[in-house]
């Protein structure tokens, strides 16, 4: 049930992304200015996981993934209904603080309630709903932004979705373990967060998940529109083919358990970051748009190679307080995000698709590269 959750909340994650070209046409902008609404929705996404991860931890993770749900319902027929780009963006800004207890309150009840030795396996069988959610809202964005129905009808179709798998976990809401634990502490609401914070290994995690967000998902936001740019593809071809991404990601999830026992997590972040560096390099080379197919399921193979160990190492950064372990780490997830997309769609409108690019195609190596290491001295120490 969590992980058909996890599959409508990454649809909402990157479902405007083939929908940028669409927005900025309706409402007469630029791409990075209609970029806002991801901006908006990650911002919101991210602050959200202050609370959040005290709520789950006091009340339980399930049944704050469940109000979520409905929440998110709520936000998307919102959407569906703005009357300007402005309006919109205010009310992305409602969805993504009410979505933001979906994804990170699922992984966190994982590592209640799955062992160390089999986290890292099944937070990958939970990662199979998120990216082919991702890989469906990547795709729909692009079609509906094709057709009639445009942005309205992809946010009534999400809504839709919410509303189905929320009803679908309440009912089994008694059943799930642990629904209603409490084992946060009752004192400052913001004790627990700072006592992970004092901790330098939690502080080096969340820092290479911030990276992670400003350097690899914020220029991703933009990459349908630099396609639909350069080479002339339709939007949904153009969604289509960075939805690729995601399916490069299941791929990962679907063998982690045995790349994880034949690698290990320092070669895996290692070679995940360099990988994901090289991809962003050739879609800046490609001579014809179909090659970016290919390279997108290479990036989301690399992506989480890299990103599912530090998510493993996320959960386990406060095993007495999970859910704000894990609300700290969606926060630098998505704070980077908004970070990123603010940084590309600024230099996307002014210098084109090479920064966007290439940053990231020198960066991110860099940043697994630097992860490989910290794991190294840790296991030395």
């Amino acid at each position: 049930m969590l992980a058909i959750a996890s599959f409508f909340s990454g649809a909402a994650l990157r479902i405007c992304d083939g929908l940028l070209p669409r927005l900025a046409g309706d409402f007469s902008v630029t791409p990075g200015t209609a970029g806002q609404v991801i901006l908006a929705f990650a911002m919101a996404y991210g602050i959200s996981q202050l609370a959040y991860g005290q709520l789950g931890d006091r009340y339980g993770k399930a049944r704050v993934v469940c109000c979520a749900l409905f929440a998110s319902a709520a936000g998307a027929l919102a959407c569906t209904l703005a009357p300007s780009l402005e309006v919109l963006v205010r009310l992305r800004v409602f969805w993504g603080a009410v979505a933001g207890g979906v994804i990170p309150m699922s992984m966190a009840w994982i590592g209640d309630n799955v062992p160390w030795e089999q986290r890292q396996a099944t937070l990958a069988r939970l990662l199979l709903g998120t990216l082919s959610g991702m890989t469906a809202g990547q795709l729909a964005g692009g079609l509906f932004a094709d057709s009639a129905w445009g942005w309205r009808g992809a946010f009534t179709a999400l809504c839709g979705g919410y509303l189905v798998v929320g009803t679908l976990l309440l009912a089994r809401l008694r059943s799930i373990p642990g629904h209603t634990a409490a084992t946060a502490p009752r004192g400052s609401w913001l004790a627990p967060a700072r006592d992970i914070l004092r901790l330098p290994w939690p502080r080096v995690v969340l820092a290479a998940v911030m990276a992670e967000g400003i350097f690899l998902l914020g220029p991703l936001a933009y990459l349908p529109a630099y396609l639909h740019q350069r080479f002339g593809l339709a939007l949904s071809v153009a969604a289509g083919y960075v939805a690729l991404y995601a399916i490069g990601g299941v791929f990962y999830a679907m063998v982690a358990q045995h790349v994880v026992r034949r690698f290990g997590e320092r070669r895996m972040v290692l070679w995940g970051g360099i990988v994901v560096g090289t991809g962003f390099l050739a879609w800046w080379l490609i001579p014809r748009g179909w090659i970016a197919a290919p390279v997108a399921l290479a990036v989301g193979f690399g992506t989480y190679l890299f990103h599912n160990t530090l998510q493993t190492h996320g959960t386990q950064m406060a095993p007495a307080a999970r859910g704000t372990g894990m609300s700290l780490f969606a926060f630098s997830f998505f704070i980077g995000q908004a970070i990123g997309v603010s940084l590309a769609g600024q230099a996307f409108d002014r210098f084109g698709a090479a920064p966007v690019l290439l940053v990231p195609a020198l960066v991110l190596p860099c940043a697994g590269w630097a992860f490989a290491r910290a794991l190294q001295r840790r296991a030395a120490a």
